[in-house]
């Protein structure tokens, strides 16, 4: 059991054991940090702690949400991510390839290819415990639904699959995003999701 850093009056104080915690009156927004720990956590977050002192888990709404700038960049990486492993299998499969127009049909197959993986890709990565695909996990961002809690997997189709109508829209329903204050494209509202920042203290 790791021990515990609580933020008392704005400052850190500790570590302190976990037997501790009850002593020094913890509370459910208390802020805690182990060494293990990314960042601070509110204390009803961590089941340990939880468990120890009899709270109950508190659901705060998002309050930091990704800008488009940012979930830009986090597509840009995926499509380069995607791109890269295309192009290596392409290498390998023109390797056995004899005829000059089935090299050039593997090749072009990445129109059709790359997109439907992106969409894929982007379904699973953001319906697991990542909440995120590569890409956004490198910008420090992630997929919520509204209440800010893990979607489901139909959630996760609905909002990338979604995206075609963005599309088919010339570029509309991303353009909702920069006049919503949460940043919500059509493809969010469609599915009820959020793309969101890590919480800053």
């Amino acid at each position: 059991m790791a021990d515990y850093l609580i933020v008392i009056n704005g400052k850190p104080q500790g570590p302190y054991p976990l037997e501790q915690l009850k002593e020094l009156g913890l509370q459910a927004g208390s802020f805690v940090k182990t060494p293990q720990m990314d960042d601070y956590k509110e204390a009803h977050e961590v089941p340990e702690l939880r468990e120890l002192l009899n709270l109950k888990a508190r659901h705060a709404l998002p309050q930091y949400f990704a800008t488009l700038d940012v979930r830009l960049l986090a597509v840009i990486i995926d499509l380069f991510i995607i791109f890269a492993v295309f192009a290596f299998i392409v290498f390998i499969v023109m390797l056995f390839l004899a005829g000059k127009e089935a090299k050039i049909a593997a090749a072009v197959s990445g129109l059709v290819i790359i997109p439907l993986t992106k969409l894929i890709y982007g379904a699973i990565m953001e319906a697991s415990t990542r909440q995120a695909t590569y890409g956004k996990l490198l910008m420090g961002i992630k997929v919520t639904d509204e209440a800010g809690e893990r979607i489901t997997s139909g959630q996760a189709y609905g909002r990338n699959f979604s995206k075609l109508i963005c599309i088919l829209t010339l570029g509309v329903g991303y353009l909702i995003g920069f006049f919503d204050k949460r940043q919500q494209c059509l493809h969010d509202k469609i599915a009820g999701t959020l793309v969101i920042k890590d919480r800053l203290l």
